[in-house]
Formats: structure tokens, sequence, C-alpha cells
């Protein structure tokens, strides 16, 4: 069904919904809110709906999907639970944590899904348009962000059709996305540790990774990644003549993070932000600098990607 010139924008209500709902199961594209940013759905029990993912947005083959399921017990007859997995989904899901565990013999996915790899990655997302659609499809669905692979990721709908309009069949509207930063990314090891792939909005203390570079085992850990297509200076207090200025508490600019230098509101407008500096006619963009501490972590982990 992809391919269309244009890309249709429908509410995401009722009918918004359904129509989502009838374009999933012929083995179309949606973009769909979630609560922290837009998804890129397909089904994900059809190897040629989780190809078309992987079309339009130019994604490498070898970097895996989350998958979004409606609870904890459709998540569990896909992967296996351990006790502390099962744990950490019954703390935070719904919500903006993904858990990446092995995958079930059986289990209805399509192997592009996992990129060939033993384990799924898997999150029940808390955005009621999300769960409306889950709630109205009898499968599963693959959702990365909704933009061209290593772009800037989508918080509202134009962000959404600024890089993927003609390549895919609908965005639902659902308005801003209120989190703005990606879910955070762990992995539940065999004996119980845990380590963390992505940082995001949930943190937890026991799951630092460490320093070594880590093979891709989830989304978002390729070294550059969120681009804009400008050079990125990270840490500044002030702009030079050639550059856009996003500014953070005190370091005013031509847009600002959080002018109260809050690490909530920050992450809501990242990406905002970034897309406004990519379409400023300054050629360079310059950062101010956040703090490396709880949100401010998942929000330089972006800044960094996008500078690389």
């Amino acid at each position: 069904m992809s391919g269309k010139k244009v890309t249709e924008v429908r509410l995401a209500d009722a009918a918004g919904i359904a129509e989502a709902a009838r374009i999933l199961d012929l083995g179309g594209l949606v973009a769909v809110p979630t609560e922290t940013v837009y998804g890129l759905a397909a089904r994900a029990d059809r190897a040629e709906a989780v190809a078309r993912i992987y079309a339009a947005k130019g994604r490498p083959s070898f970097n895996p999907l989350i998958l979004h399921l409606s609870d904890l017990a459709a998540a569990e007859r896909l992967a296996h639970f351990s006790p502390a997995a099962r744990a950490l989904a019954e703390a935070h899901w719904p919500g903006p944590l993904t858990l990446v565990l092995p995958r079930r013999d059986g289990a209805e996915v399509a192997p592009a899904v996992s990129a060939g790899l033993p384990t799924l990655a898997l999150r029940v997302p808390a955005h009621p348009v999300m769960q409306a659609l889950l709630g109205a499809v009898p499968f599963p669905l693959a959702a990365p962000s909704a933009n061209r692979s290593g772009f800037i990721s989508p918080t509202r709908p134009e962000h959404v059709l600024a890089s993927l309009d003609g390549r895919i069949d609908l965005v639902l509207d659902g308005g801003a996305c209120p989190g703005g930063v990606e879910s955070t990314i762990l992995a539940v090891r065999a004996d119980g540790s845990l380590a963390e792939l992505r940082p995001g909005p949930i943190t937890l203390d026991a799951a630092r990774a460490s320093g070594a570079r880590a093979p891709i085992e989830a989304p978002g850990q390729l070294e550059r990644h969120y681009a804009p297509g400008k050079p990125v200076r990270l840490g500044a207090r002030s702009a030079e003549a050639d550059e856009f200025l996003i500014g953070f508490g005190p370091v005013a600019g031509a847009v600002t993070l959080s002018a109260r230098g809050d690490l909530t509101e920050a992450a809501a407008r990242l990406y905002a932000c970034l897309h406004a500096a990519a379409l400023a006619p300054q050629p360079r963009i310059a950062v101010a600098p956040v703090p490396d501490v709880g949100l401010g972590r998942a929000i330089n982990d972006r800044l960094r990607r996008a500078a690389a």
C-alpha cells in the first residue's frame, strides 16, 4: 500500500484509528503518536510489512525494531521473562521502557524485526492513541521512530511529513508527543544483570552501561543518529556569527530547550528545537550545556549522536 504521492493525515479519533487499523491489516505503514515520539507502525507478523518500514526509513537491516504490545500478557507470549524482567515490566509498563529479552520459539514475529538476533525489543506504550490502535488490531506492531533513518526524531505530525511524506500511508495526528525522548532500552541478561542499551526517561542506577562499545542489540545505538544535516557544536554559551543557538537555562538562544532549566521540558522540546535549527538559514548549530544527570543523560546522548 505504501508509495502514494501524498501521505494522508487523519485526526486520531475513532474514525482515524479505524482507518489506521484497516491500513495496517493490509500491510501498510502508519505514523502513530506515543508518549515519547511518533512511531512508524506496521504489523509485525508479516515480513513484507516489516520490510516496508526498512524501505521507507532507509534503515540498515542490522538495526532491530521495537515491538509495541497492548500489555504484559501479550509480551509474554513472544519472549521469555525472567523474574527480574517481569518486575521491571510490572513497575514501568505501560510507559517509556523497552526490554530486550530472549525470543520464544514459535513467536509470530517476522525475522527482520529482530534483525537476526535471538532477542526481541518489547514495549507497552502508555499513549492513549497507540493503546487504542493496539486494541483495534489482533497483531503486535513494529514501530521505530517515524523519520528517515539517522535524522531527527518526530514529535509532531509535521516532523513526520518532513522526511516521510509520500513514503507512508497515513499519519494519525495526536498532537505533540508529551515526552519527546525515546524510551529507555534495557537488556536483561541470563544472570539477571541489566545493561542499558539506550538512556531514556527511566533511569536505573543498576543498569548503567559499561564504557565498552557494545554490538547493535537495539535501536538508537548507532554512533551517528538524530542528525539535523548541519554541524552541531555542544556546550556553547553563545552563538558564533554563522550559528543557530539552541538555549537552555540562563543561556538564551533563538529557541530554548527550557528557559527554566527544567530537564523534563527540555526533553519534550529537544527534537522540535533541532527541527527548527535544521530549517534555519544559519549553516551551523550550537547547543547550550545541559546537565548530564537524570533525564539530561538521555538528552545529551541524543545531542552527542546528532553532533557525531
